[in-house]
């Protein structure tokens, strides 16, 4: 397959119609309860924890290459997969596994649109139990900087780069430091706010909102398609939603801060500022 099969933001309608492309791989990043009850067909289920490396402080780092390798495998996954993500809980499940795929160089991928919700609220069509994948032998081989991927260290030598920006995804009080979920509250010098269930739009099932509105709020924030841009929450979730956001309306050199908040906001080195935008 040279390109891809689907646009990066794929809407419901357009994945029924392609259900039945053979290298195609649905994966369902709800709760298991959720996808045995009742899925997209032919969808497989990830556990989002299997995502995640925990080395507390910090709890949303990722897993190393082996890590990767299985989890990967274990869904059946081949490097000319083209995989659609989507989960219940407003698409940030199903965002780290689309970033975590984009930090290891897989070419080929898609979130659902909406989701669960989009997909189900408008009628499409279903299936439950349980799929098994076939194990494949997917290897991950992760270069020292990958360009979807923002560590501390990359961050503090890029806190005064005017090509460089930090777009925080969670709370207004998270950011101003008034809702304090790690040793210091506050937020990254220079960094902005756009809290990510700001890009859903409700009156859609949870989608994006229209590339025409993101790009303004975007831009009221200061943020450009020129600029590199960090994402990042508290254990890069919610952020993972605004990464793919960003990719899906063409800004080409996105990162995501896996040790987000829960690193930074326990590490007494890191800089700090507090208050509202």
């Amino acid at each position: 397959m040279s390109g891809p099969l689907l646009p990066l933001l794929v809407e419901p309608q357009t994945l029924q119609e392609n259900l039945h492309q053979p290298k195609l791989l649905i994966v369902d990043l709800s709760d298991q309860a959720t996808y045995a009850q009742r899925h997209v067909p032919g969808a497989v289920h990830l556990t989002y924890a299997w995502l995640v490396r925990k080395t507390p402080p910090a709890l949303g780092l990722l897993p190393d290459a082996d890590a990767l390798s299985a989890v990967l495998s274990e869904i059946g996954l081949h490097h000319n997969d083209h995989v659609v993500a989507y989960d219940n809980e407003g698409n940030g499940r199903a965002s780290r596994l689309l970033w975590t795929l984009d930090v290891c160089g897989h070419p080929h991928w898609s979130l659902l649109n909406g989701g669960h919700y989009a997909w189900f609220n408008e009628g499409h069509p279903g299936e439950s139990g349980v799929n098994t994948p076939q194990p494949s032998d997917y290897r991950v081989s992760l270069p020292p900087d990958p360009p979807a991927l923002a560590e501390r260290d990359w961050i503090l030598k890029h806190l005064d780069d005017s090509n460089v920006a930090i777009l925080d995804a969670r709370s207004p009080a998270e950011f101003a430091g008034k809702d304090v979920r790690a040793a210091r509250g506050g937020h990254i010098p220079g960094a902005v706010n756009l809290e990510w269930t700001r890009a859903m739009d409700r009156e859609r099932n949870l989608r994006l909102l229209p590339p025409e509105q993101l790009l303004a709020m975007l831009a009221e924030r200061g943020i450009h398609p020129d600029l590199e841009v960090v994402t990042h929450c508290q254990t890069h979730h919610r952020s993972a939603l605004s990464y793919v956001m960003l990719r899906s309306l063409g800004f080409e050199k996105v990162r995501g801060y896996d040790g987000s908040w829960s690193e930074w906001g326990n590490d007494p080195e890191t800089p700090v500022e507090s208050g509202g935008p």
